[in-house]
């Protein structure tokens, strides 16, 4: 137990500074944007969306399945809400759980002592899980490897104490059967969370298979062969079918749960997927093993990203790239032969029953190279020429195939004896390959190239291997200086291992960092998300610059010509941000939220058959196929609720009707609908449906209860009925919800005018206009109820704000001049409504206002201008 909670201590240790880190990439669509941990969305819904909050079933799902990481993530949520470290200390924790678990798997391969320690180190270590542990999208596959390792080691428990066919025909009486299938049950019940957690984690019952045949039984390729031809164990083989049959009941389940349809994915996730060359399409996936690999051998190079062009494809047979695949294949199948070529010999024991050997004994300290010893109880038989114990004879393989395919089980006559370094290879090799098939795009493509994450279940072979190839080295050395010097360089790669993650956890511990760090393997998406970070910072000029970054490397990106067209719009550029937002429409047809902004500018520039068309556009784009159906629909939500603006501008209040309710239809789930029904309210109190008007209010501070604009509404809608005094509270707790908000006291302030309340109506408008000094649609109506309360000296001093902020805005200039007429100003007033008619010529009410003027002014005397 040493081992392992030292292992579990330095995993804590070196990822202790990823506490302190908040959500970065993938974190904040899997949890900040998820409904599914939101305490409003019902538990239920977990089994049947995918990892990112989508209908499992949808045609844009990713169909990743992984409802107990989503419900971890959702208890995070109720005991912490979105504070990030809560669910960084979940991923720490498990990542020390899972490696004190493979401490305890290396220990019953290596044995005991300092190689199962520095396996368990070397996994603690590896910088290439600083993904998994310090993202925290990363805890599934945390989750599927605690769960993997516990149901192997349940498989480990089931061999152990199942009884073997040479010493016993029939279950052993009394409970040894029972507990035995228990453990079985035990392993595939784990083996079903663990893909639950994740989808690799199903691969554990081929590695289960893998243990009974390689570490349990000894086989190597030619027993295996006959063992599986004639059947000659019936519990093993009931062993091996119960885990096949449950691993196609698994898989059939997954393929029925999710549709029976597999996800589609943007070529800008797998290029190589997309490529139509078949001859570029097999070098690239042969290759991607190798460059895997390379990540696990030297992990100097890390990226949170390697779609896009950060891999290139191989094209050509002459790629240099190719030396690697080779490379790879030759050594793989190396290891291969080494682990399965060793022959099997063969003992029998007084009672004639058959024993293989591999050369070591029960103890675990001696190995025999020529591999001619066999085990019985703890005792070594030697069959050089010389005498065994009595009641036992060793003899060499027979040559019989029958004979060959009888075997030992490890927990026989030898059960305690420590697997063979063939044994070992061959079961690490399954631990290295089989985790990783599904993410290798050999069986079917997936939506990535390559992704650090996916190496956290084989890197266990890899440590396994490494420290295998670790202890054999140590065997071979004559001297103790150079044992001592293997040691030493042991202990240098775990030190540099060590610091390597502990830096690399630096640059997860922002976005900031992790893009920045990216942008040397993948500059494109890197530029493009660390432009999204600056803008939010407020950095706008190098957000702008980081934008164009990105769009240097891929000028097709449909999301970055969107932030940039969305940046320019925010900086009053519109004619740019119109040009990019049509360059993302025209590389993603379906981006509805281009055609939301597009529609905007166009309407705010008064070209509303424009914008109309476009609103129409983007609310009849369907959500099929598409990465983010819920933001999508919220896009299509907004546009339908923008038409809806248009057509009560022009009085279209029925067709608004059928809009809105359009609208409650297709918004998402997540959408706020608080602003749609107080829109719907609004539509139908325009037609003088006074009663549906009040429904749709309520609904409104229902969904949101401190919706102000809803109170304010509301408020308006009791007052036209008669209903003052509940008017006037609504009015009064829209100001308590936001007291520095001066359009609220604007609105009171009318109210109080219609009561005639004409002080306090003063009041309201002084304190609105002082609160929203630069506002000026709240200075000019609040200098409007000035005036009508009869405070002429402060509407003029409002008027002459509101006509500051828009010289160019006629009715300022002429309300401005008749306040100075009344206010008795009337040379200022003559060239306040002079300057109105040079802007709107043929206004009626500013021509009479002059003339009317000009009257009084010849009356006193006064010199008029020009006219």
């Amino acid at each position: 137990m040493i081992a392992e909670l030292v292992c579990s201590v330095v995993a804590l240790v070196l990822y202790v500074n990823t506490l302190g880190a908040g959500f970065c990439y993938d974190d904040s669509r899997a949890i900040r944007s998820n409904q599914d941990l939101l305490p409003e969305t019902p538990w239920i819904n977990i089994f049947y969306d995918d990892f990112w909050g989508t209908l499992l079933t949808h045609s844009g799902s990713h169909k990743s399945y992984r409802p107990l990481c989503t419900l971890s993530f959702r208890l995070n949520h109720a005991l912490g809400g979105l504070e990030p470290w809560g669910y960084h200390l979940v991923n720490v924790s498990l990542h020390a759980g899972v490696t004190g678990l493979f401490t305890r798997l290396s220990r019953l391969l290596l044995g005991g002592g300092r190689w199962a320690l520095a396996a368990g180190l070397l996994f603690a270590s590896h910088p290439v899980h600083t993904e998994a542990v310090a993202g925290v999208v990363g805890r599934a596959d945390l989750g599927a490897g605690l769960f993997f390792l516990l149901s192997l080691l349940c498989y480990t428990r089931h061999c152990a104490f199942r009884p073997g066919p040479s010493t016993s025909p029939a279950p052993a009486p009394g409970p040894r059967p029972a507990r035995c299938w228990a453990w079985l049950l035990a392993s595939l019940l784990l083996a079903a969370c663990s893909m639950l957690w994740k989808e690799q984690g199903m691969t554990v019952l081929g590695v289960a298979a893998a243990y009974d045949f390689f570490i349990c039984h000894r086989l190597r390729l030619r027993p295996l062969i006959h063992l599986l031809r004639e059947g000659r164990s019936c519990r093993v083989m009931l062993s091996l079918s119960l885990l096949a049959t449950w691993g196609a009941v698994l898989l059939a389940l997954r393929l029925y749960w999710m549709g029976n349809k597999p996800p589609s994915f943007s070529s800008s996730d797998n290029p190589a997927a997309d490529s139509p060359s078949l001859l570029t399409r097999t070098l690239t996936f042969l290759y991607l093993p190798a460059a895997n690999l390379w990540l696990l051998l030297c992990p100097s190079t890390l990226s949170f990203d390697w779609s896009m062009d950060a891999l290139p494809l191989l094209n050509t047979l002459s790629d240099w790239r190719n030396l690697h695949t080779a490379a790879f294949c030759a050594g793989l199948l190396l290891l291969a032969h080494f682990g399965l070529r060793s022959p099997v010999q063969f003992c029998q024991d007084a009672n004639g029953s058959t024993l293989v050997t591999e050369g070591h004994i029960a103890n675990g300290n001696t190995h025999i190279a020529d591999s001619n010893a066999c085990i019985t109880n703890g005792n070594t038989h030697i069959v050089d020429g010389k005498p065994s114990s009595k009641g036992h004879s060793c003899h060499p393989e027979p040559r019989d195939e029958a004979s060959k395919a009888h075997w030992c089980p490890a927990g026989a006559a030898g059960r305690t004896a420590r697997p063979s370094a063939e044994g070992v290879v061959a079961f690490s090799l399954a631990l290295l390959v089989l985790p990783f098939l599904p993410a290798s795009n050999l069986l079917f493509y997936v939506g990535f190239v390559m992704a650090e994450r996916v190496l956290y279940l084989p890197s266990m072979g890899f440590c396994l291997l490494l420290a295998l190839g670790l202890r054999s080295l140590c065997a071979r050395l004559g001297t103790l200086a150079a044992r001592s010097a293997l040691l030493c360089c042991t202990s240098a790669l775990l030190f540099l291992f060590g610091a390597k993650t502990v830096l690399r956890n630096q640059d997860w511990h922002s976005e900031e960092a992790l893009y920045r760090s990216g942008i040397a393997v993948n500059p494109a998406k890197a530029w493009g998300n660390l432009g999204n970070v600056l803008k939010d910072q407020g950095k706008m000029a190098e957000a702008e610059r980081a934008y164009r970054n990105a769009l240097y490397y891929r000028s097709n990106m449909a999301d970055m010509l969107y932030n940039l067209g969305l940046l320019l719009q925010e900086r009053q550029q519109f004619s740019e941000a119109l040009q990019y937002y049509t360059l993302a429409i025209g590389s993603r047809p379906t981006l509805a939220s281009a055609y939301l902004n597009t529609g905007i500018i166009l309407m705010n520039q008064g070209h509303l058959d424009e914008a109309k068309r476009t609103f129409l556009i983007c609310a009849n784009i369907p959500d099929e196929n598409l990465r983010d159906p819920h933001a999508h629909r919220s896009s299509v939500t907004s546009c339908l609720l923008k038409l809806n603006t248009w057509r009560d501008t022009l009085g279209h209040q029925e067709e608004a009707i059928a809009v809105f309710k359009e609208a409650v239809q297709k918004m998402p789930h997540q959408f706020a609908p608080q602003s749609l029904y107080n829109m719907m309210g609004e539509a139908y109190m325009g037609l003088n449906r006074l009663q549906l008007a009040e429904h749709w209010y309520q609904e409104s501070l229902r969904a949101k209860p401190d919706h102000i604009p809803a109170h304010l509404t509301y408020a308006k809608l009791l007052a036209i009925r008669g209903r003052k005094l509940e008017a006037e509270r609504y009015f009064l707790k829209a100001i308590d919800l936001d007291p520095g908000k001066g359009s609220t006291y604007m609105h009171y302030g009318q109210f109080l005018m219609e009561e005639s309340h004409l002080v306090e109506a003063a009041k309201m408008a002084e304190r609105a206009a002082q609160l929203e000094i630069g506002q000026f649609d709240v200075v000019f109506n609040s200098a409007h109820m000035l005036r009508q309360a009869g405070f002429n000296s402060a509407a003029e001093k409002y008027y002459e704000l509101a006509a500051n902020q828009r010289p160019n805005d006629p009715a300022a200039l002429m309300n401005l001049g008749a306040i100075l007429h009344l206010n008795g100003k009337l040379q200022q007033a003559e060239a306040s409504y002079l300057q109105a008619l040079q802007l709107k010529p043929d206004d009626v009410i500013t021509q009479s206002n002059l003339r009317k003027l000009r009257n009084v002014m010849e009356k006193q005397g006064l010199k008029t201008a020009k006219p």
